[in-house]
């Protein structure tokens, strides 16, 4: 095949590691798929103890090393010890799998070579049980690509929290293990290309930095504070959920609709960039525009502006049930899980929730959709935690008066961007344009959501 000699060519050696997820929700089919996935992939490569090495790695609520880089150099070998794996059949620490593979399976006593690319190719179909952006970003600093395989029920948030930049790259989810194959050669031609800087095959703005089969970009100027790029913030699909109630009132109610703008403000609207959704809930749901709808921000901020208030109850689970079930549709202008825009979702809310959150939240996050909560006035922070992706403490705010929102955006900016605050990815971009548009607010002291004679303290972690 043309297109597979081209790939070929442009292939160096690699020493690739697969971190495969055998815990007991894969099934015995689904196992066996994942076994062919490897192999097609090897079957693909220059194999050899001077070419590309292979090492795979097995875990569920323990990590086994099913054989190392250096264990092997033909390519018959690799496949009958693929063929010969025994599923662990338990949990799924994959943060302690991809802790073992940057200290063990990428060792020069296991095989790894200086001057070599290290590849993992982590294969999954769940939600970890353990943390893993902390031990990810830590693999990522040594030197480790990253490549994040989801299939069924995997995690989308968490696969992004794996992955190598460009995440559009490096990220994969398919519906089921019997269309892992097709992500094999989409895969190895990824691996195999070698600078994607000098070949073009970037979206940086300003500088393109390379590193093997991936980049990172940065910027020429800083803002006034020294530290801060002035970049403008990628293409996410936002939809806002805002509480319509009763107990928010009509005065505050306008100055949620002003917050929302605040927030417009600061994306990049168009229908290839950031797109946004509004919905309002009180005891029913509804759309006040879809994704699809606007693709500038004028029309989103005057289509805002005219949203009339509902009133009535506090059914923020249905709200959430709304969202996973239409809001994130491509029939509603979601754009395919398969291109791996970042879908966020917004709750505000001022008050307890008269239905049940935990179910739809879940469902949402384990969707893919990285949630944030923001509670005013009785907002119950316990339910804004359950809303909240993680880690939650970054993913939620609380207060009555926002007095607190700088030193929060400004804590959050430094714990997320402490690399380089240059290359925040959509979501941190964001986030900072919620915190901002909530500081604003409190600094015109507009919003009045304490009861008479009621005094609390601010709340807020990051």
């Amino acid at each position: 095949v043309p297109v597979l000699v081209d790939i070929l060519q442009k292939c160096k050696s690699v020493d690739l590691v697969f971190i495969i997820d055998s815990s007991r929700s894969v099934r015995p089919h689904e196992f066996e798929t994942m076994r062919k996935f490897m192999i097609d992939i090897i079957n693909t490569l220059d194999v050899g103890a001077n070419a590309t090495r292979v090492g795979v790695v097995q875990y569920s609520s323990q990590v086994q090393n099913v054989f190392s880089l250096k264990s092997f150099s033909k390519k018959q070998d690799m496949v009958k010890a693929i063929n010969q794996i025994i599923p662990l059949a338990q949990g799924t620490m994959t943060g302690l799998a991809i802790q073992y593979a940057m200290t063990v399976a990428f060792s020069r006593g296991e095989g790894a070579r200086p001057g070599i690319p290290d590849v993992a190719v982590i294969v999954t179909d769940g939600r970890p049980q353990d943390r893993v952006a902390e031990v990810a970003a830590a693999a990522r600093n040594r030197g480790v690509e990253i490549f994040a395989v989801g299939v069924a029920r995997a995690d989308m948030t968490s696969l992004r929290a794996m992955a190598s930049p460009p995440l559009e790259t490096h990220v994969f989810l398919v519906e089921s293990f019997d269309l892992i194959h097709k992500f094999g050669m989409q895969l190895q031609g990824t691996i195999c290309v070698v600078d994607l800087c000098a070949e073009g095959k970037h979206e940086c703005e300003h500088i393109c930095a390379s590193s093997p089969g991936s980049y990172t970009c940065s910027c020429r100027q800083l803002q006034e504070d020294g530290k801060s790029c002035a970049c403008r913030s990628a293409n996410i699909d936002l939809v806002l959920l805002i509480d319509g109630s009763k107990s928010v009132r009509p005065q505050n109610f306008e100055l949620v609709k002003k917050f929302v703008n605040q927030v417009v403000d600061s994306l990049d609207v168009s229908a290839h960039g950031t797109r946004v959704g509004l919905v309002q809930y009180s005891s029913r749901v509804r759309t006040e525009f879809p994704l699809s709808r606007y693709q500038a921000a004028e029309d989103i901020k005057n289509a805002v502006m005219k949203v009339e208030y509902m009133e009535k109850g506090t059914m923020t689970g249905l709200a959430l049930k709304h969202m996973v079930e239409n809001s994130f549709t491509e029939a509603e202008g979601a754009r395919a899980a398969s291109r791996n825009i970042p879908r966020v979702g917004l709750v505000f809310t001022d008050g307890r929730s008269q239905d049940s959150i935990a179910e739809w939240a879940k469902k949402a996050k384990d969707a893919g959709v990285t949630m944030y909560a923001v509670g005013v006035g009785k907002a119950v922070e316990d339910e804004l935690r359950e809303i909240a992706s993680e880690p939650v403490d970054k993913h939620f705010f609380y207060s009555t008066d926002f007095t607190a929102i700088n030193q929060i955006a400004e804590n959050l900016k430094l714990n997320v961007c402490v690399k380089d605050p240059c290359a925040c990815d959509s979501q941190v971009d964001f986030q900072q344009a919620t915190m901002t548009a909530l500081e604003q607010l409190g600094q015109k002291h507009i919003l009045c959501l304490s009861t008479p004679g009621e005094k609390r303290h601010p709340v807020y972690s990051i």
